[in-house]
Order: structure tokens, then C-alpha cells, then sequence
């Protein structure tokens, strides 16, 4: 045997020891990992954004472009605080 195989037989054992000592959350079959398609669970917000379409003078999307990566979520905080503080009416 090979030090590749080995190594594999030696971590399959200890994974069947700690399944054995009930030390795992969760156990996946094959099938369900290649079934497995999109983000993971749990990854997604309960409250989603939804996409749009937005026109920006080139000189205010430079500015909010250079702040940065995240720039993006800075500016939904920032549309965020507006609404709550009723700069605009819904």
C-alpha cells in the first residue's frame, strides 16, 4: 500500500471511530453531496435584497466605487438610515 492510501485508511477509520463515539453533527452520503447544488444551507439572508437597476451620475459612482470593497451594502445602510429618519415617505 502507498502512503497516499494509507493516509486515506488511516482518516476513514478515525472518521468511523468518531461516528462511533457520536462526535460528528451530520453525516453525508455521496449522493447528497453531488446532489448539492447553490449556496449552502443556511448561507442565505432571511431578508433578501432584491436586485435593481439604478442610474448614477458618473462623478457619485466614482465616489461611492473608491470607498472600497462593500461599497455597495455601505449604500443600502446609508438608504436605510434615510428611510427610518423619514427623509422619504413611503
Amino acid at each position: 500500500m502507498d502512503k497516499e492510501t494509507k493516509k486515506f485508511a488511516a482518516d476513514v477509520l478515525e472518521s468511523i471511530r468518531q461516528m462511533k463515539r457520536d462526535e460528528v453533527d451530520q453525516l453525508h452520503t455521496p449522493e447528497q453531496i453531488i446532489a448539492r447544488r447553490g449556496r449552502p444551507v443556511g448561507s442565505v439572508a432571511a431578508v433578501t435584497k432584491s436586485p435593481v437597476k439604478l442610474r448614477l451620475d458618473q462623478d457619485v459612482l466614482d465616489a461611492l466605487r473608491s470607498t472600497g470593497k462593500g461599497w455597495q451594502t455601505r449604500v443600502n445602510a446609508l438608504l436605510r438610515e434615510a428611510v427610518v429618519a423619514g427623509r422619504f415617505r413611503t
